[in-house]
């Protein structure tokens, strides 16, 4: 008799080997290879052959550019992040910590498209009917035009798909959905594959836009193979703490516009919603604590002021370093700078570092901010709640200009700031007395 054929493919990021190893050589993940018998194998292979078309060849001077069409969600969050609305026969990946509202946003949306008139299907794999019923009630999602399937069974979907004539369609969750024709467990490499190739072929043919909420691991990435994040036209995250009611959907990869832009919503008794205002929102307005600093970030196109906080005391045995919403690896390049350029015996003392609001810092524009903190906080010293400091600071201790900082000064000014510490004077009038500090010496002057 031949020898069976096997094959095992890591649960993770799809990579495949003959034999079993413990430790998978591609993303280093434990215990993640599956095996694949001979079925799989070959079903895989029949996969492949349907996908694969043969075409000739075009000069791209000879293409025809296309406008993208889009239609609103309903939710301005949602379409800034999209890129201006939904795109028709576009598929996009949701994902997000359990409980952050990955369901809530979209059945809110499908709710929306069906008070404009769509016909809308949602697909859920892990809520029974009535579930999803109560909470649109909640939502005040609940309209004739919105269609509820519990099913699990590609198949049954697809057909469900096929004879509804739909305009917009979620699948709650991707994980949960299994092909019959693919034998292996529901959430495997092999059915997230298959399910996402089907559910591809049928957002790009009927030009319907489909919406896929996708679990997470406990590393905070989407669980699955890479293969989904790739195949898929949009992948979006959602961000913050579950105990806050702010949430934060970033665009991670968008084929139909930018990734630069970042939606915030606030959960209340009635669901998610766009958040109204931000001003006030990551800061205190009345009066900082020593400690404190403030400064305006670019969030997309959108400047948003908030507030750091530092904590300086003396350490008792090795001293800690920990943030929260900022890089550690940069917090240590700054304090030992600060070591080196103020003299500073920073190397005693425990410092911590966080940011109000849940919001996390991934621009360099923070630097001059945290550093304020920092020395307020050693000096005991609090600092004007009506002064912004803005820049970067580098490895000399010079401190650089930042992007778009008219537009930050201008937002500021909007929000009653005086003052601001800036790298260099802008070439606009902003409203507001910019003090130029272009070395970290420099920033004692204002403690």
């Amino acid at each position: 008799m031949a020898k069976k054929k096997t094959v095992f493919e890591c649960q993770n990021c799809g990579f495949q080997t003959p034999r079993w190893v413990g430790k998978c050589p591609s993303c280093n993940s434990w215990d993640s290879l599956l095996e694949l018998n001979q079925e799989q194998i070959e079903f895989l292979k029949k996969t492949s052959a349907k996908t694969s078309v043969s075409k000739k060849a075009v000069p791209i001077t000879k293409i025809k550019s296309e406008e993208i069409q889009r239609f609103s969600s309903g939710s301005k969050e949602l379409d800034l992040v999209l890129g201006g609305g939904i795109v028709p026969g576009s598929l996009t990946l949701i994902g997000g910590s359990p409980g952050i509202g990955k369901s809530t946003l979209l059945l809110k949306v499908a709710g929306n498209l069906a008070d404009m008139g769509h016909k809308v299907l949602y697909v859920s794999g892990e809520e029974s009917a009535s579930q999803i019923k109560m909470r649109g009630d909640r939502l005040g999602a609940a309209n004739k035009n919105l269609y509820l399937l519990a099913e699990i069974n590609m198949d049954n979907i697809a057909l469900e798909i096929e004879n509804g004539n739909y305009s917009f369609i979620v699948i709650d969750s991707i994980q949960t959905i299994y092909s019959s024709e693919t034998p292996s467990a529901p959430g495997s490499v092999t059915q997230v594959r298959a399910i996402t190739f089907e559910l591809m072929r049928i957002a790009k043919s009927k030009q319907i836009p489909i919406f896929i909420i996708g679990h997470i691991t406990k590393e905070g990435s989407i669980a699955g193979p890479r293969v989904l994040e790739h195949m898929v036209d949009t992948v979006l995250y959602f961000e913050g703490d579950s105990n806050s009611d702010l949430r934060l959907l970033r665009g991670f990869k968008n084929r139909f516009g930018s990734t630069n832009e970042v939606g915030i919503f606030e959960m209340d008794s009635s669901g998610l919603r766009d958040a109204k205002s931000m001003s006030e929102r990551f800061f205190n307005k009345e009066k900082l604590q020593p400690g404190s600093a403030l400064t305006i970030l670019m969030e997309g196109s959108r400047p948003i002021v908030i507030e750091v906080q530092a904590l300086v005391t003396p350490a008792y045995g090795n001293p800690r370093r920990s943030c929260t919403g900022f890089d550690t690896n940069r917090l240590n390049m700054l304090l030992a700078l600060l070591e080196k350029k103020l003299d500073l015996p920073l190397g005693t003392y425990d410092i911590f570092v966080n940011v109000v609001g849940g919001i996390k810092i991934t621009e360099t524009s923070a630097d001059l901010a945290i550093i304020a903190a920092i020395l307020s906080s050693f000096r005991e010293r609090e600092l004007n709640s009506k002064t912004l400091f803005i820049g970067e600071v580098s490895l000399t201790g010079e401190i650089r200009d930042v992007p778009s900082l008219i537009q930050r000064l201008k937002e500021a000014h909007t929000q009653g700031f005086s003052k601001a510490i800036v790298p260099s004077r802008p070439i606009e009038n902003t409203g507001l007395k910019c003090f130029v500090a272009n070395s970290v010496e420099k920033i004692i002057e204002w403690m």
